[in-house]
């Protein structure tokens, strides 16, 4: 049997080793979550939910001991590590409570055509959803998907990062403790065969967060078997600060967003354009911010490969003719890196381009909040955005603008924490929503159903139709909607 070490990123330390879930064991999972979904979806909103509490209690009185694991298996600090639970779990709760109301049948509008027919909506589970999750929030980010998918009637084989395989476990565990004898929520280890193996399964939609790149592998062995699949496939995230910009605060979440998790963000920042009348005391008061920040405060690149695309994205941006504020090429110190802020970059260099999702900064001056707006939207991706300005009817309509599924004003990541906000992007940044009531639908499928009231007064659908009654349908067909033509 294959096996996968699972590391501690700051010490090479072995974890643990975890099977590596070969096509077969896929199949197997994906069997017996199908035989548990039948029962699952036949529960109910109110049993589900209830359910779905027990797991969310579970989860809540364990969040030290997964915080640890996560710290273990990430390298992040275990402060970082505890709100991430957090913020999942208020999700969860918001998933379970939210799901009967979101999807429940109602009654809609029959319209004057089809006015002897009664009509009504309903969203249906698919059955089983495959999750492929990402390392970076190996928490947070995958129960975005698996809470909904439950909640919405589903079963869920998850599949979580090759270097995280140890929380998928463990919520795979708390789950069978709260919700005894039917494998809902099945997770399967392994590397990136074992998610090629799920996408294969024969499961009925696919949720996957991870490079732009692996999204479009996946998509192209979903399109085989026409499997529905939600993206979420990264960011190059900007924030914008106007020249009435609170500076401190702006400068502070703009570190936050930077560095916060070594830069491993999707959604955090990694451009920011300043109104060119406070760039000097703008990129002053990050500067200080950022030399400040100690060695502990994030922790190390969670992957072997990281420092590399960041050392490469920092010397691109030197070369181009970008300035090193703090940091430079060497602050990269594997498995560790520095903050780097830079400076004065130019927009076709990488460390604009593309995602370095790591602990750099680039800071641009811009004439104005238009030019802002054309450069942050000039970008391949779509996730996430901020804007910092103290007038709040200007900053909605600048985030109108903008090319992307969220934006924060005067803060970064606001929507994180707001279970009732769909979150997506689009672009490179992928398709989709997980989140709110447009998270649950994502994972519901609509069946309309009508149920004819009684006989039509002009009744048109049938072979051998009256030639008066079309003409009576034509004229007030036109009466309606050719009048004043």
């Amino acid at each position: 049997m294959a096996t996968l070490r699972s590391l501690n990123p700051a010490t090479a330390e072995l974890l643990a080793e975890y099977e590596i879930a070969d096509a077969k064991t896929v199949d197997e999972a994906v069997a017996e979550a199908r035989i548990a979904a039948g029962w699952w979806g036949g529960l109910g909103f109110p049993a589900r939910r209830d359910r779905l509490l027990a797991w969310k209690r579970a989860i809540a009185a364990g969040s030290d001991e997964l915080a640890n694991l996560i710290h273990d298996e990430t390298g992040k600090p275990f402060g970082d590590a505890l709100l991430e639970v957090m913020l999942a779990v208020e999700h969860l709760d918001w998933a379970a409570r939210n799901a009967g109301r979101v999807l429940r049948r109602r009654r809609v509008g029959s319209g004057l055509l089809a006015s002897d027919q009664a009509a009504a909506l309903e969203y249906r589970p698919f059955g089983v959803i495959g999750v492929i999750g990402p390392w970076n929030y190996p928490v947070y980010t995958p129960l975005g998907s698996v809470s909904y998918a439950l909640a919405a009637g589903n079963a869920v084989v998850f599949k979580p990062s090759e270097h995280t395989p140890g929380v998928g476990v463990w919520l795979a565990a708390a789950w069978a403790r709260a919700v005894p004898g039917h494998p809902v929520l099945r997770v399967v280890t392994g590397d990136g065969t074992t998610g090629a193996a799920l996408c294969e399964s024969g499961a009925d939609k696919i949720a996957f967060t991870g490079s732009a790149a692996t999204a479009r592998l996946v998509m192209a062995a979903c399109a085989r078997t026409l499997t529905p699949i939600v993206v979420e496939g990264g960011g190059k995230d900007a924030m914008i600060v106007a020249a009435d910009a609170d500076l401190d605060a702006a400068a502070r979440a703009a570190a936050f967003g930077g560095f916060g998790n070594a830069g491993q963000t999707c959604a955090g920042v990694e451009r920011v354009y300043v109104e060119r009348p406070v760039y000097q005391d703008f990129l002053g008061r990050l500067t200080e911010l950022t030399a400040q920040i100690k060695g502990d405060a994030y922790g190390p690149m969670t992957t072997p490969e990281q420092p590399e695309v960041v050392r490469r994205h920092v010397a691109d941006a030197l070369v181009a003719g970008g300035r090193a504020v703090v940091g430079g090429a060497d602050s990269v110190r594997e498995p560790f890196v520095r903050p780097v802020l830079l400076a004065e970059v130019p927009e076709e260099s990488a460390a604009v381009t593309e995602e370095t999702f790591g602990p750099t900064l680039v800071v641009n001056p811009v004439a104005d909040l238009d030019e802002a707006v054309r450069l942050a939207n000039a970008s391949k991706y779509g996730l996430a955005a901020s804007i910092f300005s103290r007038d709040r009817g200007r900053a909605l309509a600048i985030a109108r603008r903008l090319r992307t599924g969220a934006v924060s004003i005067n803060a970064v990541l606001g929507f994180a924490g707001v279970p009732s906000l769909p979150f997506g992007g689009v672009g490179d940044s992928g398709f989709g929503r997980i989140h709110g009531a447009d998270g649950l639908r994502e994972f519901s499928r609509a069946q309309s159903v009508t149920w004819r009231r009684f006989g039509a007064m002009i009744d048109l659908m049938r072979l051998d139709r009256d030639p008066a009654a079309l003409e009576r349908a034509r004229r007030l067909f036109r009466l309606r909607h050719a009048r004043g033509a």
